[in-house]
């Protein structure tokens, strides 16, 4: 081994154990395979180097940057590395300059890998790199785990084809670790390692499908144990545990990641599943998510999907407000969740929402006049307007009821409600 080769190889070994096992392949990474998997459009744009701009979108730690990284090695194209949250629009135009005179006098293009692109002014910074675009100056790849349809603006987006990543799956974070262990090279293969299965079970649930966490729990793990007297390294789970961070909470109050749970938690009560219900609940009390928000959601509900089937669950879910303002959290959070089980448990119809919005769009396309019969009679005058002339009241009639017209006359009868109709 000669002085460079060695000196290489230390460098190598000061680097985190993530970064030093960050796939240099397409064979070598794991996951996602809807879009890099074989044959499939990712991939092949990667393989015969004809990327389009892109925008790879999804949660921390599942290979937004190593598919750049991968890109960065594949193409012919001058490959340049940025992050949103340094960059301004001056040093934006001077790389697209360079790209320009790299375009024009070599025949070369640029990809412009943007890391954490959300962090772009809409506007200025965005407005920039969308006419380089645009003009096939640049091949943007850009990474962000915000929804790119709330953070980047239309016209960029319309220009990019967006592949959306996912947390993998418990299998796969065990794959990479297990790999990490009988990697000679760069992972601990060298070394007399022997992990436990229910270790590495507990450190890939607990690392919310993130793979720089779970690599990062893995070192811990090797390099806070001493050897035993056998010169083996053992990592069994309570040392996964003592090396294992609390996992970080996956949820903004503002961002797409809060639309999507409070989708599966209205879904769950909708679909008369308690146990997944309070599971979401659960996910956005931890979350810090206001109660207010979620306790509204429920009164909703017990109209919206409930309704008529089972009125009681409308005073259900307004006793869980008032619970919530009277003792407050985290006690309310038992008489919350007595609502959602009421909830989810209850008999379902959608008869209530059905009738008023028919009602609403009716009222928006006819705008007759009040029958005379109905018209307000209690101002002075209302007699010479004829108003309430003709009108039957209901108490003077058997059963206090008598038929009449009580829609505009031009309208004749409606009906929004329609009791026990299946509303699909």
């Amino acid at each position: 081994m000669d002085l460079f080769t060695l000196a290489m190889n230390k460098n190598n070994s000061n680097k985190p154990l993530a970064e030093r096992m960050r796939p240099r392949n397409l064979d070598e990474f794991y996951g996602q395979e809807h879009i890099v998997g074989k044959g499939k459009l990712l991939r092949r744009l990667i393989e015969t180097d004809n990327l389009t701009s892109i925008i790879l979108y999804g949660p921390p730690g599942v290979g937004k940057t190593t598919l750049a990284s991968i890109i960065s090695k594949e193409t012919k194209c001058e490959f340049l590395k940025l992050n949103a949250t340094t960059i301004g629009v001056k040093e934006i135009k001077e790389y697209i300059n360079k790209a320009e005179d790299m375009l024009y006098l070599y025949g070369k293009r640029s990809i412009f890998f943007i890391d954490e692109i959300h962090a772009l002014k809409r506007g200025a910074q965005q407005d920039v790199l969308l006419d380089a675009v645009e003009k096939g100056i640049v091949i943007l790849v850009g990474a962000t785990t915000e929804n790119p349809y709330f953070e980047i603006n239309g016209a960029l987006l319309s220009r990019s084809k967006i592949f959306q990543l996912e947390q993998l799956t418990c299998e796969e974070i065990i794959k990479i670790l297990k790999n990490i262990l009988t990697d000679k090279e760069r992972g601990y293969g060298s070394l007399k390692v022997e992990a436990a299965e229910e270790a590495l079970n507990y450190i890939s649930e607990l690392c919310g499908g993130d793979a720089r966490s779970a690599i990062n729990a893995l070192e811990i793990c090797v390099l806070s144990t001493a050897k035993n007297e056998k010169g083996i390294i053992v990592v069994d789970k309570t040392v996964a545990q003592e090396s294992m961070q609390k996992p970080v909470v996956s949820y903004d109050a503002s961002g797409d990641n809060h639309y999507d749970i409070v989708s599966a938690f209205i879904k769950s009560l909708r679909g008369s599943d308690p146990d997944a219900a309070l599971y979401w609940f659960g996910r956005m009390v931890v979350g810090g998510e206001d109660p207010r928000f979620i306790v509204r959601r429920i009164i909703v509900h017990a109209s919206e999907d409930v309704g008529m089937a089972d009125p009681q669950a409308m005073l259900i879910a307004h006793a869980a407000w008032n619970a919530l303002e009277t003792i407050g959290m985290p006690e309310a959070r038992i008489p919350i969740a007595q609502a959602i089980i009421y909830i989810a448990t209850a008999p379902k119809s959608n008869d209530v929402v059905m009738a008023v919005d028919r009602a609403i769009e009716d009222a928006r396309k006819n705008q007759f006049r009040v029958p005379i019969h109905l018209r307000d009679t209690h101002y002075k005058g209302s007699e010479k307007l004829g108003n309430g002339v003709g009108y039957k009241y209901p108490h003077n009639y058997p059963g206090n009821y008598v038929e009449q017209q009580y829609f505009p006359d031009e309208m004749g009868h409606k009906e929004y409600y329609k009791k026990n109709e299946e509303n699909n």
